[in-house]
Order: C-alpha cells, then structure tokens, then sequence
C-alpha cells in the first residue's frame, strides 16, 4: 500500500566543515559537526478520509532509535561511498500488545563534504511492516523538489537533519499492524546523485556535489537490526540487495548505527507506565521489557508522580565458587564470605557468576565450554554463557588475498578461489608499510602492470589502464601518483609480455 501525500517545508541550514569522503564503499569519516540543520515537512495525507479507528484513548508517543546521538552537534560519520538506488534502514521490535501501531515522525541526518558547488539531492521514504527484507513496504514516499523538497546544501561542508512527521489533525495517518514479527522498519533511499558518470562500485559519488547519509561515531551497537540495499558490485563488492551489518563482512561494514529514529504512537496505552531503575530514579511512559530488561521495576499505567521508588542498594551479586550460587549483598560482607563480587547496578538474576559457552577461533573453529578467561587466553572470542557451537555461527577466517598485479584484498578463502587470487596465512592483510602501491605480502609474486591478474601484462591490461585514464583509480595507478597517466603507461609497456 502507498499513500499519496502533501507537505509544508519549513528550514534548512549548515553544519561546520568535515574532510572529503574517499572513493571507496561506505568508507568511515568520524568529524565534528556543529549545529545541525533542519528539512522540516509535515505529511498531510491525501487519502479517503478513514483511519484504523484511532488510538485507545490519549496515548504518549514512544522514541525508537538504535543511534544514541541526539540528532544535534556531535561526531557523525558520512558514509561517502553509499551508491545512488542504496537504502539505508533500520527495524525495531516492539511489544505484540502495542499493535497497530501510528508512526508520526522519522528523521535521519545527511550532509555533504567541502562541496564545490551546491547540490540537490533526490530521495524517497520507506516504511514497512516487518524487516525490509522479509516485510512488506507500506508506505513510499518520494522527493520532487515541490511537494516534498529535495535535500538542496550549499557550497562547502552542510548537513541536515531531515525530518517528516504526520500532521495529528490529518485522518489518515501511517498506521502499521503486526505481521507476526512484532516489528516494523523505516528507511531512506538515494535516488539520484549528481555527475554518478561512472561505476559507482570502482569510484565513489563525487563528494563535491553531494550529500550521504550518516553513521554515529560511538560503536556499532545493533548490528541485527541496522540494514542496507546495496547495488551488486559482483565478487568484489559487499553483498547485494537486502543484509543487516552483522552479515556484511568487516571490510564492508559501516563502524555504527544509522543516525536514523523514528517515533511513534502505540494503540494501547497500557503498554507503558513508570520504571524504577536499579540506581533508585524514576522514568515515565517506559515499555515493561525496556525497563525489567536492565533491573527496573515497572509499575502498568502509572507516572512518576505517583510511584515512589526504593533507594539504590548496597548489595551486589556475590557469587559462590563451591555452589556456583549467587546472593545480593554487600561488597564487604561478599568478601568476607569467600564470594567473588560482581558489578554494582545489577542483580543476581541479571548477572552472570561463573559463565561457560562456546569460543570461536581465529581459524573458524568452535570450542565449547569455557570461560572468557580462558578465551582470550587463546586468543579466541567468547559467545556468550550457555552458547554451544551448535547454537552460534563462527565466522570464516579472512586473509590477504593477492593477484598478478599486486592488487590485494582481505577476502574468505573460497572468495579468493573463486577470483583466481593467491590466499595467504590466516590473519594477514594488505598492508603496504613501503608504501610502493603493493600490498607487503604480495610483492614477491607481483607483475608490475599484470592489471587483471591472468600472469601476463598484454592489451587487456592496456585496455583497463587506458579505460581509468586520468583518474585516481587504485588499480590502474601503477606508479601510485595519484592519477593514471603517461608514467603508469611507461611502466606497463616496460613489462609487456605480449
């Protein structure tokens, strides 16, 4: 279903100067923006005038967010490499009962790089019922410079926090029902960069006219729940079509969440009521499993007003070697007792005393049943307590991968069969510490000018070499000047093998 909509804009203004984004895919650039700007609209839906009944009294609208930036000055990260027809999306999972649900505002930040000109921008909204790869799309709704604007930025570095809420008057509103998964998603989608003239898998939108979306700068921390649509860059690029972050493998894989939230209306209002944390405060309008989940104590329907909280307690989780019981006391007396304390803040049900799980090993193996300790003693990675290696996925080990002409990359070992490539020791990478344009590992079988890697330097290699003509493709800049041209050429035809 997609509903046809109507917007009134309201501002945009500036950011203060971030670096240039790199030619490559989703390359990572942490920079401190000032005061952000805004793109203000407001839906009105055009549709028959019905809802779906309108909400169960006067409920509070909710805040959905895996980014902990408030969307104001901070450190962002400009994905510079996200490709024209891209999505960038985020799903969030909600209690069954808070179904149907009313989204009245996303928001996501963009902004562009010492731009040289001003730029436009096109770009469309997605929203579905469930995740974007399993779900369905329920509304889409797409910029045309009129009723809903373009992201226009000036000259220079600019951003923008783009934001579009629902007018609460309209009778339409997006409404979303549960499809089983108790979850739905919103996203942005690129459609249309400026002067993309070539492949945008070899050379990045230019970032002198154009503006990305933004990851925060404090860690991934929903990597099951952050997703991408990638265009398909064949067996060199990141995966295509729909994956979330957790399976994209590390050379692709943006460094945070997308600085994207959404809010949103449950229909029933019983679903939130006042937490008391473990620190003894009290927060109003929480969701029972956002407040039990990290030790609080929810009260159903009530406010802070009226619901006093317990102090914060002394006690810690002291846990018993010869039992491999816990009980909540004191740190002093825990000690005293022979126990082993653990954090403050916390209780025995959601502390962990003596965990065992499995470990996965730098050569994608799994062992099973021992301690972090032990973990990284052998330089393993716990899973977590209780994990078997029947009930996680290790990852496959990556290495340098090295072709003809010195080209590299860190790939899983089947990925390098199957590019015809040399896999080298577990754990290597491309590292060029002589900065001769080959990676370390790969100098002693490179060909200088053997571009496609096939063991020879011919008219096939000429061909590539004059197709990035002028350009500062990686590949083809044999001499590593920063440009491809007449001494790039010199030194293939100084190697030719015919």
């Amino acid at each position: 279903m997609q509903k046809r909509i109507c917007f009134i804009v309201m501002a945009v203004a500036g950011l203060v100067p971030v670096t240039a984004a790199q030619a490559q895919r989703l390359d990572p650039h942490p920079e401190k923006l000032g005061e952000l700007g805004l793109l203000e609209a407001r839906l009105q839906v055009d549709g028959d005038g019905s809802s779906q009944g309108g909400l169960a009294g006067s409920c509070d609208a909710q805040i959905a967010a895996h980014t902990d930036a408030d969307f104001t000055g901070g450190t962002y990260v400009m994905q510079g490499g996200f490709a024209e027809d891209e999505i960038a999306a985020v799903s969030f999972t909600l209690p069954e009962s808070a179904f149907p649900i009313k989204v009245d505002l996303v928001e996501m930040i963009f902004g562009t790089s010492s731009a040289s000109m001003s730029t436009t921008t096109e770009w469309s909204l997605l929203v579905w019922q469930g995740t974007p790869r399993d779900g369905l799309i329920q509304y889409e709704f797409n910029s045309d410079g009129e009723l809903l604007p373009h992201i226009e930025l000036g000259p220079g570095t600019n951003g923008v926090n783009v934001q579009l809420f629902v007018d609460p008057s309209d009778p339409d509103q997006i409404y979303i029902d549960d499809d089983g998964s108790h979850t739905f998603s919103v996203g942005f989608r690129i459609d249309r960069h400026n002067q993309q003239t070539q492949n945008p898998c070899l050379v990045a939108p230019p970032s002198c006219c154009n503006a990305f979306p933004a990851t925060d700068a404090d860690g991934l921390d929903e990597p099951t729940q952050n997703w991408i649509s990638a265009v398909d860059c064949g067996i060199f690029g990141c995966p295509s079509g729909w994956s979330t972050f957790s399976e994209w493998p590390s050379l692709c894989r943006p460094s945070g969440d997308w600085v994207i939230r959404a809010t949103w209306t449950p229909t029933n209002c019983s679903v939130v009521g006042a937490c008391c944390t473990a620190q003894g405060l009290c927060v109003d309008n929480t969701l029972e499993t956002d407040c039990t989940g990290t030790g609080g104590v929810w009260t159903l329907g009530e406010t802070c007003s009226s619901v006093e909280c317990e102090p914060p307690s002394d006690d810690v989780p002291c846990c018993f070697a010869a039992t491999g019981g816990c009980l909540e006391l004191s740190e002093a007396n825990c000690l005293a007792a022979g126990g082993v304390p653990g954090p403050a803040g916390t209780s025995c049900l959601l502390h962990s005393c003596f965990p065992e799980g499995a470990v996965c090993m730098p050569n994608g193996s799994c062992l099973e049943g021992l301690t972090p300790e032990e973990a990284d003693l052998i330089g393993g990675i716990f899973m977590g307590d209780g994990t078997t290696c029947g009930s996680i996925t290790c990852p496959e080990p990556t290495a340098a991968c090295c072709f003809g002409s010195g080209f590299c990359l860190v790939l899983e070992e089947d990925e390098c069969e199957t590019a015809a490539g040399t896999w080298n020791k577990l754990g290597s990478t491309c590292e060029d510490v002589d900065g001769n344009g080959i990676a370390d590992v790969c100098e002693e079988d490179a060909l200088i000018g053997d571009l496609d890697g096939d063991g020879q330097v011919n008219g096939q290699d000429l061909s590539i070499l004059l197709g990035f003509w002028g350009t500062d493709n990686a590949v083809a800049d044999i001499i590593v000047n920063g440009i491809v041209d007449g001494a790039d050429l010199s030194a293939l035809l100084a190697e030719w093998t015919g």
